[in-house]
Formats: structure tokens, C-alpha cells, sequence
């Protein structure tokens, strides 16, 4: 008999649906036989015995439950635990895939619903309906919404034209996960997509269920932890995997919804531009990495451009296979016989090829392209991305492919360049070019400084450039920047630091000028004042970017601001407008056609200011900074530096949009995508697919209506509230309190202190997931808040279920406001009904409390033997947050509103609960050990449990 045939997949009363109940239960019982037969009856006995303790201990209001559970893992050995960490973070990895294909399962299932009952727009064989409703939060749903409006088909076309969306793939260290786990999953999510499959036959289920039985022992036996810490040069590799994957595929799905939508429903189709394209900060982001080095930009360079021309040369092949059309059939326009003419004089191809197509021009034609592009390949060079360049472009691509396209539409192929491969590889074209994803650069403001100091210096013009006042620095600046003559010879003797700087500029010279589209954005982090801007500007005069004209500096580049702190994000506005006035910086917004892109980090701001004040800081300074473009006429483009997690400004990203500011509201968008956000959302392309169409509804949809309604009172809240100026001052309030919670913990000396003792920090800074290092320090200099990144931060308070940075403040904030205004109770209530910014930050807040399991973490608490506990302060905020916001939004318990998550987060918890069970165990034992080769084996297993939190929290940092 087969060994799934008795595995139960029947369980009842679990309060999730029932294709994910029997998935979540088919894998977790073949987990369980192949846990057995590995590791023994014991084992699994344990496995069970524990998730038994853990959940009797909730269901039954038992804590002593949970106690015996510590009780067990103390008497277990160490080889015991790590044996019990690997099953648990195996469950959570396959939990964490049923999830995903049972969002493609509903999502599938909403689109046969959507469609018209009859073929072809219709699924077919599906229950279609005629005039059903277009599947929720889709680009067919923002169509038939803006014609709904009264919009006009051209109306729509131009808002696509007018969109400039802009996801940004970063290295940061949130991803704990291996590549060969990634890719192990991704198997794992496969067969159980065929097991969906209503078509699929009895043989065919059983070798799915055998292949999936094997991937699954497979993934049981992989280390979690990487032996070492990741290269740079393997993370670019990682960002590729998905960049030439899903995301790839993705791209031309969507042009082709567009284009679906607009038939459906105007029953037009439109060119459009590459409405949606990708930039990527790995191999390019310096700030804080010094394993990021010009040497590896230039690698990234070279590696990105040969992938995407082998791509193309695939994706050609494909398009061969179609143009089969013989001019025994069918003639091709005067152009095409022309441009075949003319490459024929500049390309020899093989006499064979040249038979063989002698009848067929198409064939032909993308044989010549092919040569261009082979030869392009030739020049590739890992050292030198000036010997890349060459005379074909991606222009010139997309022109021979527009022309192919041209003469088919003039010869009985009126659909061809809207549908089909040829549709398909355009739209790569457009959005790809031979680039894949423009690089930014981004830098500490403070090593411009330093190397503009030594430049300075070097060029005998100001000894101590770094001592000057912020006039003094923009006069010598200013007066750098429009004089035409370089400060130093190109061979000058520079400290290290400046040179390997001035090296980077070197590379972006010379990408600039093979390919301007692979250049990025120019990011200043840390950006305080004017003269921040302005230093990399004259780094890129002085490295030959650009010339003096007229006298004027005119840059290439786009010198991005980024505003991290509260400080900085409440004095964006006015910095930005000092910057548009200065008759230098003028000059250069003039030369960019009066384009500025603003960075704003979600991150820092959270870490420096709590969760209400970073929030309602940056919705304020978007509101401000849209203003002030406003009014001097500047093209703006927000960059949202947003994270993962709720605590580092990560969420529903089209809640976040439809949430923004409505002066801010112009097409143009840019947010980072980080870490296990990444894997999560572009592993399957299903998922990736739903994400970037829900992205790409929500920014047209709130473009279209913020450029066609009425301001309200103040454009700084939504048009549906009512009471502007008394709602900005409650916001203030609550911000402020929050603030005040908060920073109560952060000022207070003693809080760092018992952070370190009861989290467990000091293992997550070691966790080999990055290159880059976990904090600001130099080496040698010990970690302290003021120099730990957020990602860390928030990554040892997930793991301990806290989940602080998502909520704390939030007690003292709304309770505040509820005890000292009568009337508060009702406008909160207004509030959270219609105003979406509001909306999101509770139900954010609430989400990341409802994650939230203050018994475990009291438990955290007891391992920090030191004299004060912040234990107590943070139960007391969130009691006071959860009778706030029940109050408020009229649930009975916290996410009431979201009960699909909510049951996910209630099944998942005893399994978690034994993971921080047995992490706390492994803490308290390497803290007893003094020996070091004990410790070292501890710290192996602190890494595995880690991991094992992350999988089942789905978060890091």
C-alpha cells in the first residue's frame, strides 16, 4: 500500500478552508512519517507531545502547561533539540507554501467568476457569469472602475502613459532562508499546484505525491543556516534568480491585462510606454557595506547585461517559431525589404541560414538580430564596462522589432504587436532594455564629506573643509561646481577611502556612457542639509560625469535626498526648498527637466521615533514635500524606503498608496522590496503576478482621482474628513505621546541594556544572511543603539514576540486622547471609517499586536538578569491599546475584521510557542557555558532556532 494512503487529511473544525486544511495536513503528516523514520519513534513524540502542551496551555488558560513543555526541553540534549528545531522549521517552510497556493487557489477561482460566461473572454469550461464584477484590486477592475467614472478610453490610455512605477529589488538582511531551501519550496509549491488540478489522473497524482514525499525528506535534511556569510557577488545571483525569473514572466503579463482590460471595456488597444519597471540596489549599495566595492559594481554590471542578452536570445528563439510567414503567402512592408537590404551589407550570415529563410523575411530578420546581439556578448568585460559598449542599443532593438511588428499589422496581422511572443519580447524590451534593472548608488553622506574634504585639500583649496559652517561649505561648493577645471589629477594620492569613492563615480562614468538606463539614482542617506546634496555632485564633476556649461554644473545624474530621521523628516520641505533656490542646484533641476526624486526611510524613522510618530512624520512630510514641488514646478517622484516588517513601514503596499497624501498622487512611485519580502512575493509567479497588478490598480486608480477631485479643505487628509485642522492637531497628539512612550524605553540607560539580556541580539548580529554588517560601528567599536540598523532592531524583537516597533506607543497614544477629549472616542471613530491613512496604521498596529504572544515573551524577559524589567511598561501599553482600539474600530477581540489571519495566526502559535521554548533553552545554556567549543556548538543551534522563529513568524527584520 502507498505510505500517503493512510495519512488523515480530513481534520474538521480547524476554521480555515478546506483545500488548505488538507494541504497543511497532507504535508504535515508526511513530515511526521519521514521525521519518524529518520530520527526514530522518540522524536516524534516529542514533536507531538510538545504542540500538545503548547496548545492545551492556550485553549485551556493553562500556563503550568506551558510549563511542563520548558520543563521537557530542559531534560532533552542538545543534538535532541536541534533534531526537534529542524522538524518545526520544516512544518513552517510547508505551512508557509500551502498558504501561498491557497491565495493562488481563491485568486484563480475570483477570476473564473469574473469573466463572461462564453468563450473567449470568459474562462471557458469555468461558472462564468454574464456581467460579473472584475476580480477585486485587478488592472481589469481599474479599467472597468475609471469607465464606471465616465473616464474615456483615451482618458485611461493617458493615465498608463502617465504612470512610472518603479519596485526596487535591495541585498538587505532579512532573507534567512538559503537559496537551496528557497528552491526547495519552489519544487514543494509545484507539486502541490499539479495536486490542484482537477484534470489530473489517478497515476499522475501518485508520482506528484511521490515526488512530493521526496522533496519533502530533501528539505528535512538541508541545513537552514549558511555555513558562512553570503558575497556580494552572490547576492546579486540571488536578486537575478527572481529578476529573470518571475519577474521576468510578469512583466509581459501585465502589458497584456492592460491590454485585455482596455478591449473588454472600451474595446480598444493602446502602445503604451514601460509603464512598470525594476532598479535594484544589490551589487550598487555602499552605504554601510564595505564589501560592496567598485570592482563588484562593475561584476553586476556585466553580469546583468549578459543575462539579459542570453534571455533575449531565448526569447527570440521563441518568436522564430511563430514568424514562420513565407512570402509565397504573404508579402512584408517596403521598410522591412530595406532594413533586410541593409544588414545584409554590415552582417555575413552563414549561407545555410540564408537558404534556409530565404522565403521567409521575418525568420530572416531576427536571424540578423541575433548576430547583433552575439556580438555584443563578445564585449562583455567583467573589468571594464567601457569595453561593453557597442553600436546596437535596446533602442535599436525595439526599433527592428516595432518594424517587424509594423509590417504585420499592414499584411493581415492587425493584432500582432498587442498579443502573442512578439507582444511578449517588446515588452521586455521596452521595460529590460539590455540593463535589466538600473543600479543606485547609495552613500553615507557623511564619506562624501570626507572625500570631498580630501579633494579639497589635496587641491590646495580649504585644509579643513569638514570644520566649515554650512555657508561656508555651500560658498566653496558653488564655487567648485562652476568652475570647469578638476581639483586633482586623476592619478592624485587620496586616502583610501576617497579613492575607492572616486573609483565608484569612475564606474558610473563609464556605465553612463554604454548604457544612461543602467544608471540609477545617485541616494544620499543621512541627508541633513543642502551642502549633502551637493558634495556628490561635485565627486561626479570631478570623476568627469557631466560638464560645466554656460557656468553651470549639469550632472547626469539624479541626486536623490533621503530623509531618515524625524528631524530631517519634519524639515524635508524646507530643505528641499532651499535646495530648488539655489541658483547651483537650480541649474542642475533645470538640466533634469525639472525631475527631483526624494527618498524618505521608513526604517530609521520608526527606530528613532516609535511607530505613531514615524508614520504620521512621514505622511506629513509627503504631504509637505508635494507642496513644495507643487509650487516651483518640480516633477516629483517619492521613493518609499519601506521594509518588511510593520515596525519598518511594511504592509499591504497598495494600502500604502491608495493611503498616501493626495498632492502626491502624479503616477510616479519607487518603493524598496527587501528580504523575505522578495521571496514572498516573486518566488511563484501567481503570487508576483497578484502583487505587481495590485500595485499597478492602485496607483492609476489614485492618480486618476487625485488629479480629477476637488481638493478638500486640507489635501493633507482625505477628502471624506471633515474636521481638518482639530484632526491634525489629535494626530500631533497622538504621535506625540507616542513618541513619548517610546523614547521613555530608548533614552532610558538601562533599557539597552535589558534589551541585549532578554533578546537574543547578540546571535542575530552573527547570523550569516548578509554581507553587509548589522550595525553602523567601525571595527572594534562596540554596538549600541545609536549605531544599530533597524533591521536588527526589529529582527530580535520579532523573535522574541514582542513585535514591539509594530505597536509600542500605541497605549499611551489613543488612551491619552480618549481620556482627555470627550469628544475623541467619536472623531477616532470618523477616522478609522474614512480615512485611509488612519485606517492602515491601526489595522497595522493591531495585526502586529494580534502576532504578539506576551506570554512567551515574559518568558524572554526572566532570561535578563539585570536590575530593571521593561516587561511590565510594554504588557501595560498594549492592555491600554487593545481596549483602545476595540473601542474605536467596535470589535470584540483585536483583528476580528481579518479572521482568515487571525485563525492562521491562532494554528500557527503552539507550534511557534515550542520554537521560542526551545531557543530560550539554548540561550540559558550558552550563557552557563564558559567553554568555548560548547558555546560555539550552542550558538549553531541559537542560528537553527532563529531561523525556525522567522519561518513561522514569516518575518525577520
Amino acid at each position: 500500500m502507498p505510505r500517503w494512503d493512510d495519512l488523515d487529511l480530513e481534520t474538521e473544525g480547524t476554521g480555515i478552508s478546506k483545500p488548505l486544511s488538507r494541504q497543511v495536513n497532507l504535508v504535515g503528516s508526511m513530515l511526521g512519517h519521514i521525521a519518524e523514520e529518520q530520527s526514530g519513534e522518540a522524536l516524534f513524540e516529542h514533536v507531538e507531545g510538545l504542540r500538545a502542551l503548547c496548545k492545551a496551555a492556550e485553549q485551556e488558560d493553562a500556563p503550568e502547561k506551558r510549563e511542563e513543555a520548558a520543563e521537557r526541553i530542559a531534560a532533552l540534549d542538545q543534538d535532541t533539540l536541534e533534531r526537534l528545531l529542524h522538524v518545526y522549521t520544516t512544518f513552517f517552510h510547508l505551512v508557509n507554501q500551502a498558504e501561498q497556493q491557497e491565495i493562488i487557489r481563491i485568486n484563480r477561482e475570483r477570476a473564473r467568476q469574473s469573466g463572461p460566461s462564453e468563450w473567449p473572454l470568459g474562462p471557458g469550461d469555468g461558472p462564468g457569469a454574464d456581467g460579473a464584477e472584475p476580480r477585486p484590486q485587478s488592472i481589469d477592475a481599474a479599467v472597468a472602475d475609471l469607465k464606471a467614472e465616465g473616464y474615456t478610453a483615451d482618458e485611461v490610455v493617458a493615465f498608463f502613459r502617465q504612470l512610472d512605477i518603479q519596485p526596487t529589488l535591495t541585498a538587505h538582511p532579512t532573507e534567512a532562508r538559503r537559496r537551496s531551501v528557497l528552491r526547495k519550496e519552489q519544487h514543494i509549491a509545484d507539486l502541490l499546484s499539479t495536486l490542484r488540478r482537477p484534470d489530473a489522473t489517478p497515476d499522475e497524482r501518485a508520482e506528484t505525491l511521490d515526488r512530493l514525499y521526496s522533496q519533502v525528506a530533501f528539505l528535512l535534511g538541508t541545513d537552514e543556516v549558511r555555513a558562512e556569510r553570503p558575497t556580494v557577488r552572490e547576492e546579486v545571483e540571488q536578486g537575478h534568480y527572481f529578476l529573470h525569473g518571475s519577474i521576468w514572466d510578469t512583466i509581459p503579463a501585465i502589458h497584456r491585462d492592460v491590454q485585455q482590460a482596455l478591449r473588454r471595456h472600451y474595446d480598444a488597444t493602446a502602445e503604451l510606454p514601460a509603464f512598470l519597471q525594476y532598479r535594484s540596489w544589490i551589487g550598487s549599495d555602499r552605504d554601510g557595506n564595505p564589501n560592496v566595492t567598485a570592482d563588484v559594481t562593475r561584476w553586476t554590471v556585466a553580469r546583468q547585461r549578459r543575462t539579459t542578452l542570453e534571455h533575449y536570445l531565448d526569447e527570440i528563439d521563441e518568436l522564430r517559431d511563430d514568424l514562420s510567414i513565407s512570402t509565397r503567402q504573404l508579402t512584408v512592408s517596403d521598410a522591412l525589404e530595406a532594413s533586410l537590404e541593409a544588414d545584409a551589407e554590415e552582417i555575413a550570415l552563414p549561407d545555410d541560414v540564408r537558404r534556409q529563410y530565404q522565403r521567409e523575411p521575418y525568420r530572416l530578420k531576427l536571424c540578423y538580430i541575433e548576430e547583433r546581439l552575439r556580438g555584443l556578448l563578445d564585449r562583455i568585460d567583467a573589468t571594464d564596462v567601457a569595453a561593453m559598449a557597442g553600436a546596437y542599443t535596446a533602442d535599436d532593438l525595439l526599433a527592428d522589432l516595432d518594424l517587424i511588428a509594423e509590417s504585420l499589422q499592414g499584411h493581415g496581422f492587425e493584432d500582432a504587436a498587442q498579443s502573442g511572443q512578439l507582444h511578449r519580447l517588446r515588452s521586455l524590451v521596452k521595460t529590460f532594455g539590455f540593463h535589466l534593472a538600473a543600479l543606485d548608488v547609495r552613500q553615507h553622506s557623511g564619506v562624501h564629506e570626507d572625500t570631498v574634504a580630501a579633494l579639497l585639500d589635496a587641491g590646495d583649496v580649504v585644509d579643513d573643509y569638514g570644520a566649515l559652517s554650512e555657508e561656508e561649505k555651500l560658498e566653496v561648493l558653488s564655487r567648485e561646481l562652476q568652475n570647469p577645471r578638476p581639483l586633482v589629477s586623476r592619478h592624485a594620492d587620496l586616502p583610501a577611502d576617497a579613492a575607492e569613492l572616486m573609483e565608484v563615480f569612475g564606474v558610473l562614468r563609464a556605465m553612463h556612457a554604454v548604457d544612461p538606463d543602467i544608471v540609477g539614482s545617485y541616494v544620499v542617506s543621512m541627508t541633513h542639509t543642502v551642502s549633502d546634496l551637493l558634495e556628490p555632485m561635485l565627486l561626479a564633476k570631478e570623476a568627469g560625469l557631466g560638464a560645466v556649461v554656460d557656468g553651470s554644473y549639469r550632472c547626469p545624474l539624479d541626486v536623490v535626498p533621503l530623509f531618515e530621521t524625524i528631524e530631517d523628516l519634519d524639515a524635508a520641505d524646507d530643505r528641499m526648498e532651499t535646495l530648488f533656490t539655489h541658483p547651483v542646484y537650480a541649474a542642475q533641476l533645470e538640466g533634469r527637466d525639472g525631475f527631483q526624486e526624494i527618498m524618505l526611510g521608513y526604517s530609521d524613522s520608526n527606530k528613532d521615533g516609535g511607530y505613531w510618530m514615524a508614520n504620521w512624520a512621514l505622511h506629513k512630510a509627503i504631504h509637505a514635500l508635494g507642496v513644495v514641488c507643487d509650487e516651483h514646478d518640480v516633477d516629483l517622484r517619492l521613493f518609499h524606503g519601506r521594509g518588511g516588517t510593520v515596525g519598518r513601514g511594511g504592509g499591504h503596499t497598495s494600502q500604502a498608496i491608495r493611503a498616501l497624501p493626495p498632492v502626491v498622487h502624479n503616477g510616479r512611485i519607487r518603493m524598496t522590496e527587501q528580504g523575505e519580502i522578495i521571496s514572498f512575493r516573486y518566488a511563484l509567479p501567481d503570487i508576483a503576478r497578484r502583487h505587481v497588478e495590485q500595485i499597478v490598480n492602485a496607483t492609476l486608480t489614485a492618480t486618476a482621482r487625485a488629479q480629477n477631485t476637488p481638493a478638500p479643505e486640507n489635501p493633507l487628509l482625505a477628502d471624506k474628513v471633515s474636521m481638518e485642522s482639530d484632526v491634525v492637531a489629535l494626530m500631533d497628539r497622538l504621535a506625540e505621546e507616542g513618541m513619548s512612550a517610546y523614547r521613555a524605553f530608548i533614552d532610558d540607560p538601562e533599557g539597552w541594556q535589558w534589551y541585549t539580556a532578554a533578546t537574543s541580539i547578540e546571535h542575530i548580529s552573527r547570523l550569516p544572511i548578509a554581507s553587509r554588517p548589522v550595525s553602523r560601528a567601525s571595527a572594534g567599536e562596540q554596538v549600541e543603539f545609536e549605531n544599530l540598523r533597524a533591521i536588527p532592531w526589529v529582527f530580535a524583537w520579532t523573535q522574541t514576540r514582542y513585535i514591539a516597533p509594530g505597536w509600542y506607543g500605541t497605549g499611551q497614544g489613543l488612551a491619552t486622547l480618549l481620556e482627555d477629549a470627550p469628544d475623541a472616542r467619536d472623531t477616532l471613530r470618523d477616522l478609522y471609517e474614512n480615512w485611509p491613512f488612519f485606517r492602515t496604521v491601526l489595522d497595522s498596529a493591531q495585526r502586529e499586536m494580534a502576532r504578539a504572544r506576551l506570554p512567551i515573551a515574559e518568558r524572554y524577559d526572566a532570561l535578563a538578569e539585570v536590575d530593571t524589567s521593561f516587561h511590565a511598561p510594554i504588557v501595560d501599553d498594549y492592555e491600554r491599546a487593545e481596549s483602545a482600539i476595540l473601542e474605536i474600530t467596535d470589535q470584540a477581540a483585536l483583528f476580528d475584521g481579518n479572521p482568515v489571519l487571525k485563525k492562521s495566526i491562532e494554528l500557527r502559535n503552539p507550534y511557534t510557542d515550542v520554537l521560542n521554548l526551545i531557543q530560550i533553552e539554548l540561550l540559558k545554556r550558552y550563557r552557563a557555558s564558559t567553554d568555548d567549543a560548547e558555546q560555539e556548538a550552542l550558538r549553531e543551534a541559537i542560528f537553527l532556532s532563529i531561523n525556525g522563529v522567522a519561518a513561522a513568524m514569516q518575518s525577520t527584520g
